[in-house]
């Protein structure tokens, strides 16, 4: 079964956009995946395919209707088995083992908010899963979307040339990858790390190790306490 991805929005041409280039586009090109952006609008029921309305209680911007939306969703069919998703500042931090879950099945339904944001009512009724790609506000879901089908993508097989590409970087192990180095062996006075080049493979690995475990701790202590052990590490220093 391919995997698919199926968008709901009101820009379908920005698709496939960046998905059509690169390891994406030569997959989506040669069947590994498929793609199919829908036009909510076309599940709008008046003659100015209206799919927005005023907040209820007032204030600024608009709010896409729970009728259109449920319509647009029920008419992309696209089962029961398959993760209902609306791309939300509120949501779900995308994370590399979420995108490890929604790559291994049928692949996902997208809904691309706009507005103020989404009728709540829709998203209990349809069980839209909320999901987010970082803390702060985009003018709408749809490059959140292109970066969680991106990711997801990659980690289909036969997409990467190397299964090991997709294993061995960041947040593979809840670290951050460590430094890449190659030619030329000398750039501006800096050169490679002389271990990279020592041909002592446990070394190496050693050394990559140490590195992703000193950047984590220094640029996203938030991974690295939710490192298995970290805790009980602490405790015994505290105590």
């Amino acid at each position: 079964m391919t995997w698919r991805a199926t968008v709901l929005t009101l820009f379908p041409d920005m698709f496939p956009g960046p998905l059509g280039v690169s390891l994406a586009g030569k997959a989506l090109a040669s069947g590994l995946w498929s793609l199919e952006a829908r036009d909510i609008r076309d599940s709008a029921t008046d003659r100015h395919r209206s799919v927005d309305d005023t907040p209820a209680g007032g204030g600024p911007g608009m709010v896409l209707r729970a009728d259109v939306l449920a319509a647009a969703i029920d008419a992309a069919d696209a089962g029961q088995d398959r993760p209902h998703l609306l791309m939300s500042p509120r949501g779900r931090p995308l994370t590399q083992s979420l995108v490890a879950e929604l790559a291994v099945g049928p692949g996902p339904l997208i809904v691309c908010g706009r507005f103020e944001g989404v009728d709540q009512r829709v998203i209990e009724a349809r069980n839209l899963e909320e999901v987010s790609i970082g803390d702060y506000v985009l003018s709408g879901g749809e490059i959140a979307a292109m970066a969680l089908i991106d990711a997801c993508v990659r980690l289909l097989p036969g997409v990467m040339g190397k299964q090991a590409s997709g294993e061995d970087e960041s947040f593979s192990e809840g670290l951050l990858e460590y430094p890449q180095f190659t030619r030329p062996q000398e750039f501006e006075g800096r050169g490679i790390p002389e271990i990279l080049i020592s041909g002592d493979h446990a070394k190496v690995a050693a050394w990559r190790k140490a590195e992703a475990e000193a950047l984590t701790r220094v640029r996203r202590p938030d991974l690295w306490a939710a490192r298995p052990g970290q805790n009980a590490t602490k405790n015994k220093t505290d105590g």
